[in-house]
């Protein structure tokens, strides 16, 4: 829902996007949240050294990504509606693990490979 880089560099922080993005369909327990949310802007701070954007990128994320809400990119979006904040099992991990690697096989290059 936000752009994945400048004008310049159209990509410059997507990998920040696309790893948050990540943790967010796989969701877990608050705390997870809250670090991923944290990771998210010190990777987007260090790629754009911009502390302004990576604290309104960090806002948006905490205030928007509520498991409460029934949207698309809610934190455990991966999973039916109403998971809320509740730790991964083992078999659920293995889940998230099989349908990573099936979509690095699909993607080889990746998300935000430069062309």
């Amino acid at each position: 829902l936000f752009p994945d880089g400048t004008l310049n560099d159209r990509t410059l922080w997507c990998d920040c996007c696309f790893n948050h993005d990540m943790a967010y369909w796989r969701g877990g327990s608050e705390d997870e949240r809250k670090e991923a949310d944290k990771t998210f802007r010190a990777c987007v701070l260090d790629r754009a050294g911009n502390k302004a954007l990576a604290e309104i990128m960090y806002d948006g994320v905490r205030v928007g990504g509520s498991p409460v809400f029934p949207t698309w990119f809610r934190w455990g979006y991966g999973w039916k509606y109403g998971r809320g904040y509740k730790p991964i099992t083992e078999d659920e991990q293995k889940q998230v693990a099989d349908m990573l690697d099936r979509y690095k096989k699909t993607h080889p290059s990746g998300y935000c490979h430069k062309q």
